[in-house]
């Protein structure tokens, strides 16, 4: 029996069947209508009636809605498995997935070449000079990042220990942080400001947020008015709760000085080895933003750009603290949900927070929010979170921080990040606790009991 689509009877062992019959007196022939209903059959309807003479099986195709059920045909002499029908759909389905992924991968490829191919490169060949504030691990990484893209760019580490300097020049490493990873040759350290700053077309503050109004209040007088900084620190100012954003031309007492907030997922360690990520720059000047965008862009870092920049100075500042509290969660040894529904909860807080002073809850859960928690979160290189476990562990906190040779920003920002909380009326019990512990107001233990004694309320 075959039908007009020229399908074989065996494959359909088991479909649904309706019939309807009607009967010519005159010839004694029965006319049966049978409906198949195909759940997998590849047709936009799969919905076929066969009109079959009883005399002859010959069939035709037809259309009768009616809903008596029979059973399938009873005489087929090779009848194949359902597992068989149902393999070979698997794999034309798959093949058809594999061909919608390839296309769509090509579109992407096409689209991105496109890009490229109109993308601005006219920053990178106009800028002579860039300058780096500070020779800490990250403003070392991110001189070398930018000296690698062009050989004949000057990078310009203004620093205050003369041995790292000298060791920048001479070596070509960083004997403090660096001690086995090469800078490029263009990468000049120095401790003269005027010598640093004087012609130069960006400047990268790389300095500790606590030390950064006084350091830049000095070097003020070499500092050109339109010279724009690119802030790679984060954290809040302790006793005024001000970002870099307002820190820096407050101190420079230039409030038109242009500014830029960098941040995301990025140790410094893995930046110096050009492993990939990708990091936001945020400035109210677009067209400021673009520029640096395709100033730090590369192959192993991409550079996204936003007018938040609220929200990704906020995020970076608050993941320090969250990132003492995720330590700790480690060093009680109090296990991966625990840590899991911690770093959930500060997720949250951070955003309550942010968006209460007019930061976009996008750009929390982006690079420079959610991107740069996990990293800060979850990994061993932090920082603060370091701190974090030495806590969780029993020592005090005078005693890590004195044998630590770089900053911890977290501890600072902390209590900062509670006086913001009370200003802006929002409750942030994870990061609460922190501040409470820094401050030897509250062991860890205490601060868990405390914190899992809370009331359960609507997630909000």
């Amino acid at each position: 029996m075959a039908a007009s689509n020229s399908i074989e009877p065996r494959l359909f062992l088991n479909p649904i069947f309706t019939t309807s019959t009607t009967t010519n007196s005159s010839t004694s022939l029965h006319i049966q209508n049978f409906k198949l209903k195909l759940p997998h059959f590849p047709t936009k309807n799969p919905t076929l009636v066969f009109t079959l003479n009883s005399s002859s099986g010959s069939a035709t195709t037809n259309n009768n809605n009616d809903n008596t059920i029979i059973t399938p045909y009873p005489d087929d002499p090779d009848p194949e498995p359902v597992s068989a029908v149902s393999s070979e759909i698997r794999t034309r389905d798959g093949r058809d997935r594999r061909k919608i992924v390839k296309v769509a991968w090509e579109k992407l490829v096409r689209w991105s070449r496109t890009w490229r191919s109109k993308a601005k490169t006219d920053i990178l060949e106009r800028t002579n000079k860039v300058v780096v504030l500070g020779g800490g691990s990250f403003g070392t990484a991110m001189a070398a990042h930018v000296a690698n893209k062009k050989s004949q760019l000057k990078v310009y580490m203004l620093m205050r220990d003369p041995a790292v300097c000298q060791s920048i020049n001479e070596k070509h490493c960083n004997c403090r942080y660096f001690p086995e990873q090469k800078l490029p040759e263009n990468v000049i350290a120095t401790t003269d400001a005027k010598t640093a700053l004087l012609g130069a077309d960006y400047c990268l503050h790389a300095m500790p947020v606590q030390f950064s109004s006084s350091f830049l209040e000095g070097i003020s007088d070499y500092v050109d008015p339109g010279l724009p900084f690119i802030s790679l620190s984060k954290g809040l100012e302790l006793n005024t709760l001000r970002m870099m954003s307002q820190i820096i031309p407050q101190a420079l007492r230039n409030p038109r000085q242009p500014f830029i907030a960098l941040s995301g997922p990025s140790f410094a360690l893995e930046l110096m080895n050009k492993l990939p990520t990708a990091m936001v720059v945020a400035s109210k000047d677009r067209k400021l933003a673009n520029a640096v965008q395709q100033l730090l862009a590369s192959k192993h870092l991409r550079i996204s750009t936003s007018s938040d920049v609220t929200g990704v100075e906020i995020a970076g500042a608050l993941k320090n603290v969250l990132a003492i509290a995720a330590g700790i969660v480690v060093g009680m040894n109090l296990g991966n949900n625990s840590m899991a529904a911690l770093v959930a909860q500060g997720c949250s807080e951070i955003r309550w927070l942010a968006t209460k002073m007019g930061a976009k809850p996008t750009t929390i859960t982006g690079l420079s929010g959610t991107g740069d928690i996990m990293l800060t979160c979850f990994v061993n290189l932090s920082r603060n979170r370091t701190v974090g476990v030495r806590l969780g562990s029993g020592e005090k906190l005078d005693d890590i921080l004195s044998s630590m040779n770089q900053v911890a920003e977290g501890v600072s920002t902390a209590g900062a990040v509670i006086a913001l909380a009370q200003k802006y009326n929002v409750k942030m019990p994870v990061l609460t606790a922190v501040a409470r512990i820094i401050d030897n107001e509250l062991t860890p233990k205490k601060a868990v009991l405390e914190l899992m004694s809370l009331p359960q309320v609507e997630e909000v």
